[in-house]
């Protein structure tokens, strides 16, 4: 089960893989609204959510 990190690595790895996902996921928001206004276009919001859904998939993986 253990993939050499210890519990506080672990612990600190899914706190910061947290804090990058809703980080990412509130800059997909931001910017998907932006986009819909005409600010930017659709390719910045398709990648933070890309960014946001990885963040997520690595942060399951570090908990379980």
């Amino acid at each position: 089960m253990s993939n050499g990190l210890t519990r506080r690595d672990r612990e600190k790895r899914a706190y910061n893989l947290g804090l990058v996902g809703a980080g990412a996921g509130v800059a997909t928001v931001v910017l998907v609204v932006l986009a819909i206004v005409g600010v930017v276009g659709f390719a910045l919001p398709v990648l933070t959510a890309v960014i946001a859904a990885l963040a997520g998939f690595a942060f399951t993986r570090t908990v379980n």
